[in-house]
């Protein structure tokens, strides 16, 4: 089972008694200053839960297994996700 944007502003809502259209606007704004600080490069530390970086990965020869056809997998960014020690000791 996944949460979503909703689940999470619904939850808002119950715990602070805010208005949901509030709980949903703090939701989007947080994920999307999130997205903004990835785009610029910057890594992101959220304490007690973990951080998002950056991962540049190289461009390198790849093959296509069902035929055999051998290619370039082009470089890349990817975002990497460390969870914090307290996340982790939750969650073992």
């Amino acid at each position: 089972m996944a949460i979503t944007k909703l689940e999470l502003a619904n939850h808002l809502h119950k715990k602070m008694g805010l208005p949901k259209k509030d709980c949903l606007d703090f939701v989007n704004s947080f994920f999307t200053e999130i997205s903004n600080s990835l785009e610029k490069g910057e890594e992101v530390k959220l304490s007690g839960f973990g951080n998002f970086s950056l991962l540049k990965k190289k461009a390198r020869p790849g093959r296509n297994p069902k035929t055999g056809e051998e290619y370039v997998v082009s470089a890349r960014t990817s975002i990497s996700f460390k969870p914090g020690r307290k996340l982790r000791e939750k969650i073992v």
